[in-house]
């Protein structure tokens, strides 16, 4: 599918223009053997569509106001490539034409492909619509929980999906760092608490900084998430994720809520506690009633296990995301102790997009 859309403001003075558009561009579409039909409304416009023999067809809608938008569909068979690039070059050099006493523009869009064996579109946070580089589908499983995706990037290795989502590819070194404290904390020594990080990115580069203890709580872990993990992103988890336990790490296969309040109960404390859980919250805990309960939830469990003096690290969203990142904030304040926090943005590469980290503290008693 292959589109342009112009934008002719001044030329839409009067009925006729669009008229006179419609007319400029017929005869392009005649030259190509195609059917013409034609609607028009008396104020709003034209709108012509144009069928080929091929099964091609093109639709254009002419709006009173100044907009024109082209959006012709093929299907990309041995010979209709050219013939579709021919054809979007004389209706963008005719268009350029029709608008040269104008201040309008052109802006021709580079073809979307439905349909195609790749799914190479996948939405950023923020809701723009991001085409990937994905040459090849390296895994495609649902779990219990979710679906799980692993596709490979020209630019960015094989990347982690998770039921929609892009959760992390094999070029973001720069999330886990962000999420583990940007290299100012000293793990060596320390009890961590990783809740999720089913990919294995987390556990694996705080294991290289010698800790007495991480504890890693993943539920879907042991599942298809794992297999694709240590299988196909041997880059992010290393060789972490082949055992569950390790001279200085354990992994549990359990619902973080009812273990951190396992722990809570116990009084057992972490220096770190590093939340890594899905954007969509995955737990069988009936409490959350929703996104920011669950948050809530698990922000007050993790400053009950969270030694005085200790970080809580964890992602934000999207740095053009600004009221859920201030929405996220309020629940900073509404927690059962006192917090503290900073904040830091860093680009994922995968991402295409700034993200935003958080550093949470429990404020110093009087």
């Amino acid at each position: 599918m292959c589109f342009i859309l112009t934008t002719l403001p001044s030329v839409s003075s009067s009925p006729a223009d669009g008229e006179t558009i419609l007319k400029g561009l017929q005869s392009i579409f005649q030259e190509q053997g195609m059917t013409e039909s034609v609607h028009t409304w008396q104020d709003h416009g034209y709108l012509a569509t144009y069928i080929n023999k091929n099964g091609s067809f093109a639709n254009l809608r002419i709006y009173p106001h100044g907009l024109v938008l082209l959006d012709l569909q093929s299907y990309d068979g041995d010979s209709q490539g050219q013939e579709v690039d021919s054809l979007l070059n004389k209706v963008e050099e005719r268009m350029k034409e029709l608008s040269q006493d104008s201040t309008g523009r052109v802006k021709r869009l580079p073809p979307i492909v439905r349909g195609g064996a790749i799914d190479r579109y996948w939405p950023t946070a923020d809701g723009r619509l991001v085409e990937y580089d994905i040459d090849e589908v390296v895994y495609d499983e649902d779990s219990p929980y979710q679906n799980i995706k692993i596709l490979h990037s020209k630019q960015f290795g094989n990347i982690l999906i998770l039921s929609g989502d892009v959760n992390l590819a094999e070029s973001d070194l720069a999330y886990t760092q962000a999420i583990m404290g940007s290299g100012k904390e000293d793990y060596s020594g320390k009890d961590v608490l990783i809740l999720g990080g089913g990919d294995g990115g987390i556990l694996c580069e705080i294991v290289k900084l010698k800790p007495k203890m991480v504890t890693m709580v993943e539920i879907s872990f042991g599942d298809q998430v794992q297999l694709g993990s240590y299988k196909y992103m041997r880059k992010t988890c290393g060789d972490v994720l082949d055992n569950l336990k390790g001279d200085c790490y354990q992994v549990l296969i359990e619902d973080c809520i009812p273990v951190l309040k396992r722990y809570a109960k116990e009084g057992r404390e972490f220096d770190y506690v590093i939340n890594d859980l899905t954007a969509v919250p995955i737990s069988t805990s009936p409490e959350e009633d929703s996104t920011w309960e669950f948050l809530r939830l698990i922000l007050d469990l993790s400053m009950k296990v969270l030694k005085q003096d200790g970080k809580y690290f964890t992602q934000g969203n999207c740095v053009n995301l600004t009221e859920a990142l201030s929405l996220y904030e309020e629940q900073l304040g509404r927690l059962y102790c006192p917090v503290e926090f900073s904040k830091e943005i860093v680009c994922v590469p995968s991402y295409l997009e700034l993200w935003v980290f958080y550093t949470v503290w429990k404020k110093a008693k009087p």
